[in-house]
């Protein structure tokens, strides 16, 4: 079996970041992707919910805004829940596995200050070491 979805689009607004009641880090954003279309037809797009989970969900909420440009990949997920008047709802939405940022902040944007940069005074691009035993998944 594989469910596996990529998708490069910018973002309707800024990534919204909140944390579960054990403390894990959730953030979700959601997609403008352009559809493929004819070219006597008016562009298209399609709006996906995004969901990405632990640190790369405060990355995500640090580093990315509304308009930002990025690639996510992931995998599709189907859930339901019950609203506020009882009635069963059905949502889809990506969950985001990688999430790469594919343009510069505008000058002038939170993140296109010092806080764009690691701990070392790095810049975006530049090369991280990392374990692999610290991967959470």
């Amino acid at each position: 079996m594989l469910n596996k979805v990529i998708l490069i689009g910018r973002l309707t607004r800024d990534p919204e970041l909140r944390y579960t009641p054990s403390g894990a880090a959730v953030a979700k954003f959601t997609l403008a992707v352009d559809r493929r279309q004819s070219k006597d037809r008016e562009k298209e797009a399609d709006f996906i919910d995004i969901v990405v989970w632990q640190k790369l969900a405060e990355t995500c909420a640090n580093y990315l805004g509304k308009g930002r440009l990025v690639a996510v990949d992931g995998r599709l997920q189907v859930r339901s829940y019950e609203d506020s008047q009882g009635i069963r709802r059905k949502v889809a939405e990506v969950v985001a596995e990688n999430v790469r940022f594919l343009d510069w902040p505008k000058e002038g944007s939170a993140a296109a200050g010092n806080t764009a940069r690691g701990a070392e005074g790095g810049s975006y691009g530049s090369e991280i070491s990392f374990n692999e035993d610290d991967i959470p998944f």
